[in-house]
């Protein structure tokens, strides 16, 4: 840990209270933020070269706090954005973070009240969509998804799709359009999806979701950390066969999901590569 780093959680624990920014169990890099006055906390990844590089935020944190449903998407989402606001290399960041977001939060809403006012009015904040506007935006656009062969094993099938995002707001309208959309996927045993976004001032958010399958929408974003990808999101499809494949079942999800990719143009595909040469 820094010196910069071990006196900014010292601050932040001393203004906003004890166990507002505490070091995670799993991970010595990884810290849970817990603004004040929020109903779900945050997990902050902090570079060793930070302040120099900007935190990664890499999804929210169970907590068992109590919130109406969607907080913690919408608090994610505007999180992201006061982090990507207020960064500057060199300087520590969270401070101003937390307080950008309870501007933001207050600025939503003031919005969300206008929007109750008059329906037809949509507001956005900074090119991130409030979470009460997922619904709408998700049934008005159509996402790009690029979709993989089927991988079928044991009478399991998974597909994977990816598709081009810009804000973590847009990923989840991309999901919410897909399970809306899709009766044969919003029917399937598991939806996993990971995701990756730049954001202003070199920030990075990125988070994923097992829906169910333990432990596999980590080892599907850390596929595309190892590769590298940015800006977009993939969701795997499993519709369980019957019989259980154990540890098996992550390569065929990382399979589907490389070759949604490749089908993307993100990455080559060595294969087909190796075969011209020949």
């Amino acid at each position: 840990m820094s010196d910069e780093l071990r006196d900014e959680v010292e601050a932040i624990n001393s203004i906003y209270g004890e166990g507002c920014l505490v070091p995670s169990s799993s991970d010595t890099s990884i810290y849970i933020l817990t603004p004040p006055g929020e109903s779900s906390s945050i997990r902050v990844e902090f570079p060793p070269d930070y302040p120099a590089a900007p935190p990664a935020v890499i999804g929210t944190n169970s907590t068992g706090q109590s919130g109406k449903k969607g907080d913690a998407a919408r608090e994610l989402a505007l999180f992201c954005q006061a982090l990507g606001n207020v960064f500057e290399p060199g300087a520590v960041c969270l401070f101003d973070a937390i307080e950008e977001l309870t501007r933001l939060l207050g600025e939503q809403e003031a919005e969300q009240g206008d929007t109750n006012i008059d329906s037809s009015e949509n507001t956005e904040s900074g090119g991130f969509t409030g979470n009460d506007h997922i619904e709408e935006l998700s049934l008005t656009k159509e996402p790009p998804w690029i979709l993989s062969d089927p991988v079928i094993e044991m009478k399991s099938t998974f597909v994977a799709r990816c598709a081009a995002v810009s804000s973590t707001t847009e990923a989840e309208a991309f999901l919410q359009h897909l399970l809306a959309s899709d009766k044969k996927v919003r029917a399937a045993t598991h939806n996993i999806t990971a995701w990756r976004i730049r954001g202003p001032n070199n920030t990075a958010f990125q988070d994923c979701n097992d829906d169910g399958e333990t432990a596999a929408g980590s080892r599907l974003l850390h596929l595309m950390q190892l590769m590298d990808l940015w800006d977009v999101m993939v969701v795997v499809t499993r519709w369980y066969g019957g019989q259980k494949l154990g540890p098996r079942r992550f390569a065929l999800i990382n399979q589907a999901a490389r070759d949604s990719f490749v089908r993307a143009g993100l990455v080559l595909d060595t294969a087909t590569n190796s075969k011209k040469k020949k």
